[in-house]
C-alpha cells in the first residue's frame, strides 16, 4: 500500500509539474495578446479622436460661414452674399438647400438653421462613431484576454496545492492520512485540469 502511495504521489508531482508550467505558459501569452489588443485599442481610440477633431473643426467652418452669409443677406449685400455661400463646404450644401426649401422666413415652423436638418451630415463624424464603436469591440477583446491571463494563473496556484499534496503525502506517517492527502491533491488537480482543458489557447507562430 505504501509503495503503490509513492507511485501514485510521483506520478501526481510529474503530472503537476507539467501542468503547472504550461498554465504558467498560458497565462504568459495571454498576457501579451492583451498587450496586443491594448495597443491596438489605443490606435483606433486615437484615429477616432482625431477623426471627432476633424468633425467639430468642420462644424466651426460651416457655422462661421453660414454667420457671415446670414449677415451679408440681413443686410442685403448679394454679392457678399453669393460669395460666402459659393463657398459652403460640399457637406453642408445639402442641408442649406433644404434649409431654404423650408422657407424659414415665413414658415415659423422650420427649423431655425441647417444644423437642424437631417441632411447635415459629415463623414468625419460617422468615422468617429464608427471606430468608437470598433475601439470598444477592441477593448472587449482586451478585457477578455486579460480574463483568459487570471484563469490560467490561477490555475498555477491550484496545480501548485495539489503538488503540495503530492508532496505531503510522501511526509506522512500514517497511511490512512497519506491516502486522504494524495486523493485531495488528485482531486484538486483532476478538477483543476477538467476546467483548464476548456480554455481557450495561445500558441506562438
Amino acid at each position: 500500500m505504501t509503495h503503490r502511495i509513492e507511485v501514485l504521489a510521483t506520478v501526481l508531482l510529474a503530472v503537476g509539474a507539467v501542468a503547472t508550467a504550461w498554465s504558467g505558459y498560458q497565462a504568459t501569452r495571454w498576457n501579451g495578446e492583451q498587450a496586443k489588443a491594448s495597443g491596438t485599442t489605443n490606435k483606433i481610440r486615437i484615429d477616432a479622436a482625431r477623426a471627432q477633431g476633424l468633425s467639430q473643426a468642420q462644424t466651426q467652418v460651416d457655422v462661421s460661414t453660414f454667420a457671415q452669409w446670414v449677415d451679408a443677406y440681413a443686410h442685403e449685400d448679394t454679392q457678399l452674399a453669393d460669395f460666402y455661400f459659393k463657398r459652403f463646404r460640399k457637406e453642408f450644401r445639402p442641408a442649406v438647400d433644404a434649409w431654404i426649401a423650408t422657407r424659414p422666413l415665413k414658415n415659423a415652423e422650420a427649423p431655425l438653421t441647417p444644423f437642424a436638418m437631417p441632411q447635415y451630415k459629415l463623414a468625419a463624424t460617422a468615422e468617429a462613431e464608427r471606430l468608437d464603436a470598433e475601439a470598444e469591440l477592441s477593448s472587449a477583446t482586451v478585457r477578455r484576454n486579460i480574463q483568459r491571463a487570471s484563469n490560467y494563473i490561477l490555475g498555477v496556484v491550484l496545480f501548485s496545492v495539489s503538488l503540495f499534496f503530492a508532496g505531503m503525502s510522501t511526509k506522512l506517517g500514517d497511511t490512512r492520512l497519506r491516502t486522504i492527502t494524495l486523493a485531495l491533491g488528485y482531486v484538486v488537480f483532476l478538477g483543476t485540469l477538467i476546467w483548464i482543458a476548456t480554455s481557450p489557447v495561445s500558441l506562438a507562430v
